[in-house]
């Protein structure tokens, strides 16, 4: 096992390789709204970027940092079913705020950068629904 492979999470199937990597890309999305705060921040919200300022692009990057942190414990706990439950909550609040954003207040466009998260949560709300019995009711051989 070379020695990227030991820090991905060792359960079986795709999913919590998926969770870790989301978890990674949030990362990396909470760092910039602390490096330059308005840059992809802005063009998130490209509909109406005014809004954006630097004190909401931190914020945003904190909520993001929570979101992360659930994901990791998640990529590495899936079978806890209060982990599974959080990591649930953590892709449906994120697509409710996106497809309000884009289709309730029109900060956002449909076709732009807001479209990525509303995939990425949409695919994993979707997986975890259907894995579900899979990583939280499998009895182990006895």
């Amino acid at each position: 096992m070379d020695a990227f492979s030991a820090w991905l999470p060792q359960d079986d199937g795709l999913l919590p390789k998926w969770l870790w990597l989301v978890a990674v890309v949030s990362i990396f999305n909470t760092l910039q709204t602390y490096i330059q705060p308005l840059v992809l921040t802005r063009r998130l919200y490209n509909a109406q970027p005014h809004q954006v300022t630097p004190l909401t692009a931190r914020f945003f990057g904190c909520w993001t940092l929570v979101s992360a942190v659930v994901r990791f414990y998640g990529a590495y706990n899936l079978r806890n079913p209060v982990v599974f439950a959080l990591l649930v909550w953590t892709f449906v609040i994120a697509f409710t705020h996106y497809f309000t954003e884009i289709f309730v207040f029109h900060s956002a466009r449909l076709l732009g950068p807001a479209l990525s998260p509303v995939v990425v949560a949409t695919t994993s709300l979707v997986w975890m629904w259907s894995t579900y019995e899979y990583y939280l009711e499998q009895r182990p051989l006895a």
